[in-house]
């Protein structure tokens, strides 16, 4: 359906070959030779990308102190043949995770929730089932994906226009993933779990009496002056409310069908948010670089375990995740898969990359064909290394 880790197995083959149109480079700060010719490389990488991928088009920004660079290259509209307008919003799925992650984390900084005590405490009686017991699972293992609780999304039928029309409430898809048997104990391993940040929304709610994403907003979209991002009213409001591409999704048959208008996020805290790749830069810079949380905070994000999930090789923090670059850098960021959109990227030192592509891309094929996400990421951050 939508949010999942950034390698979601939702990312299959499509078949379907997609000529790239002529990407375009859009610079702002102080140009200068070293950086121009790496926006040249990477305007070339990406066009490689959106080829290999299998998807209509791609946009990429790379943050480098004051200086951003945004590179378009396929098809933002296959109607028009339009590119990606400047600064698109997408739907950024599971990257959503880390904003409610960064926000249980200011709540703990304030005293108000802690880490390491049952979710019982917050959500008394909700976690029952052979899916998991809440008197025993805890708040950090729900946001670092530990909790054995299984993902409802796989029980989840997303499989046609009319399936994603469907919308679910949190409570109804937290009971899903609870009614299913969980294969392993709580802190066992990392598998990746949508379930488990329904109920972290939940806490947050519990714990502030505010919507989850008033909260995030509040907290963080507005001291980081992120204006191009923002949690959607859901369902009063479907539509992406700035300049975007349009979404789109294979089914299976070989046809793109275009799913712009419809948002499969349904307002919940593990997909909702719509961001650009600009902002999404940003927003990921100033967690790491320390402007989001207190450092007590920040240090138990970044406590990492290794990835128990054969969906995902990167080490799973609290709402973020590590990996290590090929020019040996600390690579820390999330991505997000939904349908009719992917978003990926990782910040490293000064630098902050994202890419937001238009359509879930062909992983495997892709891989045939020598494109790879993380190496146009790794040349993003990795130049000056």
């Amino acid at each position: 359906m939508r949010r999942g880790a950034a390698l979601s197995t939702a990312a299959k083959t499509f078949g379907v070959v997609v000529i790239a149109a002529a990407a375009a480079l859009v610079t702002t700060g102080t140009p200068d030779a070293q950086s121009d010719a790496l926006d040249g490389r990477l305007h070339a990488d990406l066009d490689a990308l959106v080829a290999g991928m299998d998807v209509p088009g791609a946009q990429l920004v790379l943050t480098r102190g004051e200086r951003s660079s945004q590179i378009n290259s396929g098809t933002g509209d296959l109607g028009t043949g339009a590119a990606f307008p400047d600064n698109a919003q997408v739907r950024i799925a599971s990257n959503t995770k880390t904003f409610v992650a960064a926000t249980v984390l200011q709540l703990v900084g304030e005293g108000r929730i802690e880490l390491d005590v049952p979710v019982e405490r917050y959500l008394p009686g909700v976690v029952r089932g052979p899916g998991g017991d809440g008197t025993v699972i805890t708040v950090r293992q729900l946001l670092q994906h530990t909790s054995a609780i299984p993902d409802y999304l796989t029980d989840l039928d997303t499989e046609s226009v009319a399936a994603l029309r469907q919308w679910r409430t949190a409570d109804d898809l937290i009971r899903m993933g609870l009614a299913k048997t969980a294969d392993r104990q709580p802190g066992e391993r990392a598998v990746y779990s949508n379930t488990n940040y329904l109920l972290a929304g939940q806490i947050v709610e519990r714990v502030t009496g505010v919507p989850v994403g008033v909260e995030v907003t509040r907290r963080i979209l507005l001291p980081l002056g992120l204006t191009d991002t923002y949690w959607p009213v859901f369902p009063a409001e479907s539509v992406i409310r700035g300049p975007h591409a349009r979404a789109y999704h294979d089914f299976g048959d070989g046809l793109r069908v275009d799913l712009t208008d419809i948002d499969p996020g349904w307002g919940l805290a593990d997909g909702a948010m719509v961001s650009t790749s600009a902002d999404l830069s940003r927003f990921f810079a100033a967690l790491v670089g320390g402007r989001v949380l207190a450092p007590a905070q920040l240090d138990e994000m970044r406590k990492t375990v290794p990835s128990g999930d054969f969906r995902r090789s990167d080490d799973f923090g609290l709402g973020l995740f590590h990996r290590v670059s090929s020019c040996g850098l600390d690579v820390w960021g999330h991505g997000g898969t939904m349908h009719g959109s992917f978003v990926y990227g990782g910040t490293a030192g000064d630098r902050s990359v994202v890419i937001s592509l238009n359509q879930i891309p062909d992983m495997f094929g892709g891989a045939q064909r020598g494109a790879d996400l993380d190496d146009v990421v790794d040349a993003a951050l990795c130049s000056d290394a």
